[in-house]
């Protein structure tokens, strides 16, 4: 497996398997079958609800631990650093670890400056191997790392063919902060799957409008973290290896960027406000 070097050291799979989305009584197969076809990246996160079936996944699979990257994700907390450590610790217990490979800040909302407080403590503890952000829009990321010891070595941000964030990923790799897509397929909008653009390249190479999306983010360097319940395309989605899109493909696929979201804006202060008022067990 490809991996990608993180800003302190560590490596990371390119390719991950998200369970953003999958009900928990579905997670622990799929992600098991994840696990059974290759993939050894699973991203998850406290808000999602399924971390135990993540974990009892995990468990059963009898892969070394080591050999296994999970990354599951910080929800707003009330204001201080304790209310996160607490957090972690539920995660932690849920998954049935003793550490995890990277624990990101999920929203870029309510006191998130004690809870990097917090995180940084866990780093230099060892519980997390590296620590990072989610959806953080440039002007916060930069905020953050400026008054901040540890610099973040991810942002988890919405990437896919119609919102490319390709001068946002200049500027992260200035600052050595990796992108991670979540919601590469922009979740079928736009007419993805079958998009004349995309199922040309697909066409041309013998592989799926879903393999080439891959393809394309794992060719820029961004990690990317497909969710899937059926095996087939479980399957599928890992095998993204055996190409290689040309410099014309790409090009094609740059001019779908609309340099919009599909989804929400999260500096959209109705937004803000709702996700912001979710609380997490």
């Amino acid at each position: 497996m490809q991996t990608v070097t993180l800003n302190n050291g560590v490596e990371v799979p390119i390719l991950g398997f998200g369970v953003y989305q999958i009900p928990e009584d579905q997670t622990e197969k799929a992600v098991a079958d994840a696990l059974a076809v290759g993939y050894r990246l699973i991203d998850t996160a406290a808000a999602y609800g399924n971390e135990a079936a993540v974990g009892r996944a995990l468990a059963g699979s009898g892969i070394p631990r080591e050999e296994l990257f999970v990354t599951t994700k910080l929800w707003v907390q009330d204001a201080g650093e304790q209310h996160t450590v607490e957090a972690f610790s539920k995660s932690l217990e849920r998954l049935g670890l003793d550490y995890v490979d990277l624990y990101l800040i999920h929203q870029p909302y309510g006191d998130y400056y004690s809870e990097w407080r917090a995180m940084q403590g866990l780093y230099r503890e060892g519980r997390v191997r590296a620590i990072g952000v989610s959806n953080f829009h440039s002007d916060r990321l930069i905020d953050l790392i400026t008054n901040n010891e540890v610099t973040p070595a991810v942002n988890q941000i919405e990437t896919h063919p119609f919102y490319q964030r390709t001068e946002y990923q200049r500027l992260m790799t200035e600052h050595r902060v990796q992108l991670m897509s979540w919601g590469p397929f922009a979740e079928g909008r736009n007419g993805l799957f079958t998009h004349p653009a995309l199922t040309a390249v697909a066409e041309a190479h013998g592989v799926s409008v879903a393999q080439v999306v891959l393809r394309w983010l794992i060719q820029r360097d961004v990690v990317v973290i497909p969710k899937s319940v059926n095996p087939d395309r479980i399957a599928q989605n890992f095998d993204v290896f055996g190409f290689t899109l040309t410099e014309d493909e790409i090009a094609h696929i740059a001019a779908l960027d609309t340099g919009a979201s599909v989804f929400f804006d999260h500096r959209d202060p109705g937004m803000t406000v709702r996700l912001g008022s979710v609380r997490v067990s």
